[in-house]
């Protein structure tokens, strides 16, 4: 199995692993210390001698901050976290702050004295967050202070060993552009912003750039490293050694000069002393990068990740892959919601839906001859009142069986060597209730706005993100997420920088892929969420129009639950759309599937009258 249902979280460590950290803090006269839940590449996913705040707090989330202070001790989580934060962390320790209502640097100036003295490790910071963090501290008279040494390290007895996971070539068939080739575009793009350099510092970057992948952290097929391009093509790149076979190591040595991870800070100093440019992104570049080049002579040149964008706009090799990865999945996820109708009600609960589908993800594969590589997320499977929690992760201890009258939530998604796949379906157990019905063609209404928009070009996701609310919102509902997310191409589920969200700046391009997912969470009740994921297409001027506009085709391939349809809140357009993608799902993956399964999705594709 590639998930796990134990929390591995014991409230009850913290209270020793607190104290001593503030031994440590107190040996060198600081007042507090910064723990967040990052690494030095700032991914969602981090390798487990990486999980630090997890080590000292319980708190497993994905997202978190930890500020300890001689007496006091705070954690600051976001929306999603708040009942999971409550169940993992000891609040006797603990004052739970929000992340978005209150983050770190407006807790700072609302708390902390004049002459205060914080500690950080300004390898697991950005560049905006030092920043933002110091310019709150400076208006109390505190003072943050960067460590050489991370005190969570030096108190972490057993801490895990970085991994060593083995790098492989990610094939020109999938990635449809050969390294040199990309190489050679940023490095173009590197000289036109000014700069002679740019660290990469984003594995998901690296990894595309390079045409390879790995296995590194959990979910995400990633290497960690480093990379220095230059716009002189010199490029370096910083991978231990012990990753790569011979093969790798002969490709990738035609490509870049490799170097040890612990030759990067000395490889920036001197390119600083030589009057280096050096492009770092603000968002993803650890302050220590900034500080190495600003105190060692260099100039740093902010600028976006120049491999952020060519690499949200995929080819047409890595389009076609995802198509045919949608295809592959939607037939595993058509026979799990086959079999999931056959069971009884109170049989069966998330966990088992969970391993149910892993491995009908891994027998699909294995007879298309394209193996399930992992999961692309820990599946949310939450029955009842726990698909209410938006980012809900099921565990021995919170798992729920499928009772009669109840949701069902599945968001789950795969990884395959041709595309990274999310998916959310919302079933029924037994009969809803007309508020679930009605409630769930609301959310439908919104997935099917987003998926018959067209917009032209310039277009960003905040400018879009009303069209999946409006439905619920002329009913006095909402949902407290963003409506889509970027996604690799067999790489990161959840990649930036394109997103459907009140907070999307980016412009929607031609190729890149988002999900498509609005929702609505009744607390304590239910939950419902419909995704598939989406992607930009060309734009193209219809027939009597002024001007060419994009929309999105629909990858994911999966029926959508007609019980939990009221087509009286339909409109003819909406219903037409909607039987429309069901005899799609029905042409593209039903021969995929056979059996009971076939008579099933025949069933579940019918179109409503």
């Amino acid at each position: 199995m590639f998930q796990t249902f134990d929390s591995a979280s014991d409230p009850s460590t913290a209270a020793a692993r607190v104290a001593k950290l503030r031994e440590w803090l107190a040996a060198r006269e600081l007042d507090g210390f910064i723990v967040p839940r990052a690494d030095q590449h700032q991914g969602e996913y981090v390798a487990p001698g990486s999980e630090r705040l997890r080590w000292l707090t319980g708190f497993s989330g994905s997202a978190g901050v930890a500020i300890i202070l001689a007496d006091r001790a705070f954690i600051f989580v976001d929306g999603r976290y708040q009942l999971q934060v409550r169940e993992q962390v000891d609040l006797g320790i603990f004052a739970i702050e929000s992340l978005i209502e209150n983050p770190p640097p407006a807790w700072i100036r609302q708390n902390l004295g004049k002459g205060a003295e914080i500690g950080f490790d300004p390898w697991l910071h950005t560049i905006g967050e030092v920043s933002a963090l110091k310019k709150a501290a400076a208006k109390t008279g505190a003072t943050l202070v960067p460590l050489a040494d991370n005190p969570i390290d030096e108190i972490w007895t057993d801490q895990p060993a970085e991994p060593l996971a083995e790098v492989e070539i990610h094939p020109i068939a999938f990635a449809g552009e050969l390294a040199k080739d990309k190489l050679a575009r940023l490095a173009a793009a590197i000289a036109r912003e000014g700069a002679t350099h740019c660290v990469l510092t984003d594995p998901s970057s690296i990894a595309w750039a390079f045409n390879i992948r790995g296995a590194d952290v959990p979910h995400t097929p990633l290497a960690l490293g480093f990379a220095i391009l230059a716009a002189d093509g010199k490029h370096r790149l910083f991978m231990d050694g012990r990753k790569l076979s011979r093969k790798v190591e002969a490709y990738l040595t035609q490509l870049s000069e490799l170097r040890a991870p612990d030759a990067l800070e000395a490889e920036v100093i001197e390119l600083a002393r030589s009057g280096a440019r050096i492009a770092l992104d603000p968002v993803l570049a650890a302050d220590k990068l900034r500080a190495l080049v600003e105190e060692n002579g260099g100039t740093v040149v902010l600028e976006p990740d120049p491999a952020r964008l060519p690499r949200a706009t995929k080819n047409q090799a890595e389009i076609q892959g995802a198509r045919a990865a949608h295809r592959r999945d939607g037939a595993a996820v058509a026979k799990l919601l086959c079999w999931l109708d056959a069971q009884k009600p109170g049989t069966l609960d998330e966990i088992k839906a969970v391993t149910q589908l892993e491995e009908m993800r891994r027998s699909v594969g294995e007879e298309t001859q394209m193996p399930l590589r992992d999961v692309s997320f820990d599946t949310i499977s939450g029955a009842g009142p726990n698909g209410a929690i938006m980012h809900y992760r099921v565990s021995h201890a919170t798992n729920r069986p499928l009772r009669e009258g109840e949701l069902f939530l599945l968001d789950s998604g795969a990884q395959y060597q041709d595309g990274t796949t999310d998916i959310t379906r919302t079933v029924a157990v037994g009969k809803p209730t007309e508020e679930m019905r009605e409630r769930f063609t609301l959310v439908l209404k919104g997935m099917i706005a987003i998926s018959t928009l067209r917009f032209p070009a310039g277009t960003r996701g905040c400018d879009i993100d009303a069209f999946a609310r409006i439905a619920l919102w002329q009913r006095g509902l909402d949902f407290a997420h963003g409506t889509g997310h970027g996604v690799g191409s067999y790489l990161a589920v959840h990649e930036g920088p394109q997103r459907i969200a009140k907070t999307g700046t980016e412009k929607l391009l031609e190729g890149m892929i988002l999900s498509n997912e609005p929702g609505y969470y009744k607390e304590g009740h239910y939950g419902i969420r419909i995704e598939n994921l989406i992607i930009v297409t060309p734009a193209e001027r219809p027939e009597g129009g002024d001007l060419a506009v994009h929309g999105f085709e629909t990858l994911t391939l999966a029926p959508i639950d007609r019980r939990l349809v009221r087509p009286d809140l339909l409109s003819p357009a909406e219903l037409e759309w909607l039987n429309a993608y069901h005899a799609r799902v029905l042409a593209e993956i039903g021969p995929m599937v056979d059996g009971e399964t076939l008579k099933w999705l025949e069933q579940a594709t019918a179109p409503i009258a």
